[in-house]
């Protein structure tokens, strides 16, 4: 089974000590661990202790480098994060497609997702090292993100890939899923329903079955809705019926 503790965060020359703590804090937020440092000018440093607000853990396992050779050693796939697309036979993803990709690897891959410093990214040949480029799609206006932003938005979308217990929507709900045969049987029964209390003339239907089967396949219901859905039928041909 994938997990989080196999991607690394890596950040190469960080000049502020403040921005590595917050980087710290955007990824303890989202689950992930497992950072690394190369030759960060301040560190370490109460700054970065004190942005990190309450993720010490993360900062105090930081591994510190003194290359990003070393950073990199065991890691099967590297990205690494670019706020400008380089003319360079790299590959460019956004976050989300970057994260789809990581999840194809294999369980034990191990995955480096490289930042560059705030003020110049990485250089060329740091993104000799990367398979693949990052590109937040900002606004084109005003694209600048800083790092620990950045760190947040590529955690976020690590945490909602990873995580089994989020469910896109229904965040914290238990969902049992229905079938197809679940479906016909609550179509069939909005049928009849709609027959009996005369919202429905069998004798001109036009298309009024076929537009709400479309909406309860968009809508991709659970067991409980659908008996939510029957229940209230029910009701419905007990009101016509007194």
């Amino acid at each position: 089974m994938k997990t989080l503790e196999n991607i690394r965060f890596v950040l190469v020359g960080t000049t502020h000590p403040g921005n590595i703590g917050a980087a710290a804090r955007a990824m303890k937020t989202m689950g992930l661990t497992n950072l690394h440092l190369v030759t960060p000018k301040i560190y370490p440093s109460a700054e970065a202790t004190a942005r990190a607000s309450g993720a010490d853990d993360v900062l105090a396992n930081a591994a510190v480098h003194d290359s990003l050779d070393a950073a990199l050693v065991g890691c099967q796939q590297v990205y690494g994060m670019s706020a400008r697309l380089r003319h360079l036979p790299v590959p460019v993803v956004n976050p989300r497609e970057a994260v789809t990709q990581i999840q194809q690897q294999s369980d034990d891959a191990q995955i480096a997702i490289i930042f560059g410093r705030e003020h110049s990214g990485l250089t060329n040949e740091e993104l000799d090292r990367c398979q693949h480029l990052v590109n937040i799609p900002a606004n084109a206006e005003y694209s600048s993100l800083n790092l620990a932003a950045a760190v947040q938005v590529l955690a976020y979308e690590l945490k909602m890939s990873f995580d089994p217990s989020i469910e896109v929507g229904r965040v914290g709900e238990q969902r049992e899923a229905i079938n197809a045969d679940d479906l016909e049987h609550l179509y069939s029964h909005f049928e009849q329903s709609l027959i009996k209390i005369g919202f429905l003339d069998p004798g001109q239907p036009k298309n009024l079955m076929r537009r709400l089967r479309r909406l309860f396949n968009r809508a991709e219901l659970d067991r409980n809705e659908l008996q939510i859905l029957h229940g209230i039928l029910r009701a419905a041909e007990n009101q016509k019926g007194e």
